[in-house]
């Protein structure tokens, strides 16, 4: 029978098609929206949304490639409405409509020459969707979806497979993100043994070995496979840690593109040549271990131990990847850069957790009439409770404003209360302070670590999503987010508000605190957005009695 037109199973015929775990999810997802035009019926678009749903499936991250999100989707297709479940048996699935039948027609044609039967997977129906000839099709190529490069990336995964190459064992072409279970949700045993490495078939080698001696070819290539298999089980454990422990989205949506990325540059290894080659019964070192590597303390432990056997794995497969297979060999080079990258955003990201535990509420004075008046009002403050001190004066010379910041430095350095000095690195090292506050346009966090050393803290201003993101990457100790409310104390053109609180706080674990016209009266909305820390200035620092203003604010955000 031929294989385009079996390649994907036929409703029609009596016969299911067979999905990965992540495209069901995504289409029970798209199940629930409907449109005016389709009726009931799955249309395209709605599909979209259920992929995006699916934010750790390949066909998410390729859309999010492209900019593509829900909202975008939603924008398009204004006419998209959630369907009513109804009351007992929830939402039926929804029939195929001839747009999708068509997707799963583009999909089959594209995917010629992969053995049958095929598990769909998410990337394969974006292929589908992206290849049709449908308004949904158009709309995704406007965005820059290329269907040829899309099949080309899926046949790569599969070791390069042409017509030609067709062998008989079923293929599951589907990445093990796709197949990888909720937090809590049982892994059955073909789930595991399907996701460990369904990314590689046998067929023809990656490189040319004319030149390279058949011995030394499977002695390099159990060195790839060993090191092969510790990143990734390096690197998954890692992203574990991210996702479980910080509990942070965004380094854990980076860290799970180095694992796609990875397994992509992999499969350029043939799984069937490296298990031919693998020789787990004859390795030598299965059986040698040292005593520390059966003790880990503390999550933090383990983290480190897996950055660290990621980094050593990544180091093996690019040099031995010169012997076979060069441009792999490129490519992990660049691949270890970025997990340098990601260690140290994981790794500043937990230690300022842990240094900023209790850090709420932050307050920011300028330098006073005199020293002295500093002084009394910092002692007031600090015997309040306030965690964090910013001295922030754009009048005083460099002279005065040094004076005063070692005269904070006094007041907080037997408790506590962290001293920061806004703007001048310089002056914060020169008065011992514990960090500098730079804003978008001064200095970099690269320059400001320069100058204060590795052990201070660096915050950075930031009044968008995308700052804060880079911030995290920059090597920032913690952020201040905002405007949130118009300011007695700084003038700006706009506001991202309330609403830059919750991406923040929906997305970055690094400490974030609030800032901007907050004070006692619209704490509450502050803190609804899941944002817990806060920076005030003109409401505590002018208020009559400021530590009171401080106990009333500390107060507030205990309740």
């Amino acid at each position: 029978m031929p294989i385009a037109d079996d390649l994907l199973f036929c409703q029609t015929s009596g016969m299911e098609r067979h999905f990965t775990p992540a495209l069901e999810r995504a289409l029970d997802e798209a199940a629930c929206w409907s449109s005016h035009e389709g009726g009931d019926e799955l249309a395209p678009p709605a599909v979209l949304l259920g992929l995006l749903a699916e934010p750790e499936c390949r066909a998410a991250i390729i859309l999010a490639r492209h900019g593509i999100d829900a909202e975008a989707v939603r924008r398009h297709w204004p006419g998209l409405r959630k369907r009513r479940p109804t009351p007992d048996a929830g939402l039926p699935a929804a029939p195929n409509s001839d747009d999708m039948e068509a997707s799963y027609s583009a999909a089959a044609a594209r995917l010629v020459g992969i053995p049958s039967p095929l598990v769909l997977a998410t990337e394969h129906l974006l292929l589908g969707l992206a290849s049709a000839d449908h308004e949904a099709a158009v709309w995704l190529r406007r965005q820059g979806l290329d269907p040829d490069a899309m099949e080309a990336d899926i046949r790569r995964q599969c070791g390069g497979l042409s017509c030609s190459d067709v062998v008989g064992d079923p293929l599951l072409l589907e990445p093990s993100v796709d197949n990888a279970p909720a937090a809590g949700e049982p892994v059955t045993a073909a789930e595991g043994a399907a996701g460990a490495e369904a990314s590689d078939v046998p067929g023809a080698c990656a490189w040319s070995s004319a030149a390279i001696a058949p011995q030394e070819q499977v002695r390099v290539l159990r060195i790839l496979d060993a090191a092969a298999n510790r990143c990734q089980e390096g690197l998954r454990v890692v992203e574990d840690y991210v996702r479980f422990v910080l509990d942070d989205r965004h380094l854990t949506a980076q860290l799970k593109e180095l694992r796609h990325a990875l397994t992509e540059v992999l499969a350029r290894l043939p799984l069937h040549e490296r298990l031919t080659a693998r020789e787990t019964l004859a390795d030598v070192g299965v059986h040698l271990s040292t005593p520390s590597e059966q003790i880990r303390t503390s999550a933090a432990h383990v983290l480190s131990a897996n950055f660290s056997r990621l980094r050593e794995a990544m180091r093996s497969l690019e040099e031995f990847g010169k012997v076979l297979d060069p441009a792999l060999s490129a490519q992990v080079e660049q691949l270890r850069y970025r997990a340098y990258t990601l260690h140290r955003a994981v790794d500043i990201t937990a230690a300022s957790l842990q240094r900023l535990a209790d850090a709420r509420l932050y307050v920011l004075v300028d330098g006073r009439e005199s020293v002295a008046d500093l002084v009394a009002m910092a002692q007031a403050l600090v015997d309040a409770g306030v965690h964090v001190i910013q001295l922030r004066d754009k009048h005083l010379d460099d002279r005065r404003l040094l004076e005063r910041a070692r005269a904070l430095r006094a007041v907080t350095g037997a408790g506590p209360t962290l001293f920061i000095v806004n703007d001048r690195p310089d002056l914060a090292a020169l008065s011992g302070a514990d960090g500098v506050h730079v804003g978008q346009g001064e200095l970099t966090v690269k320059d400001a670590r320069t100058i204060v050393g590795p052990s201070a803290l660096v915050g950075v201003s930031t009044h968008s999503i995308e700052q804060a993101r880079q911030a995290v990457f920059d090597g920032a100790s913690y952020i201040g987010v905002g405007p949130t409310f118009p300011s007695g104390t700084k003038h700006f053109d706009r506001f991202p508000g309330l609403a830059l609180l919750r991406e923040v706080a929906a997305e970055i674990r690094l400490p974030a605190f609030a800032i901007g016209g907050i004070g006692r009266d619209n704490l509450a909305q502050v803190l609804a957005t899941g944002v817990r820390r806060v920076a005030v200035s003109h409401s505590v620092a002018t208020a009559s009695d400021p530590a009171a203003a401080a106990r009333a604010m500390l107060e507030a955000m205990e309740g």
